[in-house]
């Protein structure tokens, strides 16, 4: 059933929904499957992670007016194909299949916006592929390994949760790594506001809807390694666009999050001396989710930087 907002039910707008209203399209050998809102020149949303469907990034439909609003689920998540085996997955994998979706649906040029993880994505594309891409906008972004190996949250679970850190110290010396499914079980007792929020209210009512394999940890496994939490190998250890960032002529948004704990503003302001070009802006009420928690600001931040 598509998704109805509107106050007046005279001038409702409906919105496809993400189970069963979209389009699959065959990318590097696999199908990716993709929902699309709105009208006007595409901007492809890249979803966090890694691991990460798209279905709980529907609050970028308040774009629908401005441009034709391209969700997908990366390869491995959601509807799409998942890997026949890990190796699969990979950074330079997600960088193509953009470029293959871009072919694939027939744009000569996209906007690009990429959260979190998908902002790693984003800015190889960018930096690969620059007369492809019209604006690149990058919420709570990484520009490098060591920005995600220095910006974990380990140091706030140990400050704030004393109880829980000592526990995972325990296993750690029991030679436990952060995959192991005991060592998640008692992580996973922080918070889930603690860790993403700024404000714990209003967290996302996406949660409870029904969707296939919203997150897939086996992206972040190959990714990041059976110890990310503590030290990152593999493709989200390597990549560093510091160097290359400075090269791309195109509109460039950056936003942080004031409080954002695992893209921390000691990091992200540096894309101030990386991407002199930006327009950087900080979202002084959000920690990782600046589109839930602080939305009109937003989506109204977009909407002008679209324009230009």
């Amino acid at each position: 059933m598509p998704l109805v907002l509107g106050i007046n039910t005279c001038f409702a707008q409906t919105f496809p929904n993400s189970n069963t209203d979209g389009k699959y399209y065959v990318v590097n050998g696999a199908k990716i499957w993709t929902v699309s809102v709105g009208k006007g020149d595409p901007l492809f949303i890249i979803p966090g992670g890694p691991g990460n469907s798209h279905i709980t990034y529907r609050a970028f439909d308040s774009l629908y007016q401005n441009c034709t609003v391209v969700y997908f689920d990366p390869f491995g998540t959601g509807k799409s194909d998942t890997a026949k085996t890990i190796q699969e997955y990979s950074l330079k994998r997600s960088i193509e299949d953009i470029e293959g979706l871009r072919i694939a649906m027939g744009f000569s040029t996209i906007n690009l916006l990429g959260h979190s993880f998908g902002s790693v994505v984003a800015q190889g594309y960018a930096i690969k592929y620059p007369t492809h891409i019209s604006h690149l906008i990058l919420s709570l972004p990484f520009h490098s390994g060591e920005m995600i190996q220095q910006s974990n949250t380990n140091r706030e679970i140990e400050i704030y949760f004393p109880e829980i850190w000592d526990s995972i110290m325990k296993l750690r010396q029991q030679g436990r790594l952060s995959n192991d499914s005991l060592y998640e079980a008692i992580r996973g007792k922080v918070p889930f506001s603690f860790m993403f929020r700024y404000n714990p209210e209003g967290l996302s009512k996406t949660a409870n809807i029904p969707y296939p394999n919203k997150n897939n940890n086996q992206l972040d496994l190959q990714m990041s390694g059976p110890d990310g939490d503590f030290n990152t190998i593999g493709d989200l250890s390597s990549f560093d666009y510091r160097k290359d960032l400075r090269n791309l002529i195109i509109p460039i948004l950056v936003m942080a999050g004031r409080y954002d704990k695992l893209a921390p503003p000691k990091w992200t302001i540096q894309y101030k001396q990386f991407c002199p070009r930006c327009e950087f802006v900080f979202f002084e009420k959000s920690g990782h989710t600046i589109f839930r928690e602080e939305p009109e600001k937003t989506f109204a931040l977009i909407k002008k930087f679209l324009e230009k």
